[in-house]
């Protein structure tokens, strides 16, 4: 007798799992990808609100303190 038989069971067994569980993961994905795009969109809308564009600090911002470098 094999010494690791229990391997080749639970192998099977994983397999077995897997094609009983394969038809169950199609609706999560359309689900994900209507989320995203749904995402998308309120990106969008964000950007392109027409509200005035805050001002950014970018590089020239001064600090109020001196660094001690």
């Amino acid at each position: 007798m094999h010494p690791e038989i229990h391997l080749l069971l639970h192998d099977a067994r994983a397999a077995e799992l897997h094609r009983a569980a394969a038809p169950r993961r199609a609706p999560r994905a359309a689900l994900r990808s209507q989320l995203g795009w749904t995402l998308v969109e309120l990106g969008l809308r964000l950007v392109s609100s027409s509200e005035p564009a805050r001002p950014s600090a970018g590089p020239a911002a001064r600090r109020p303190f001196r660094t001690a470098w």
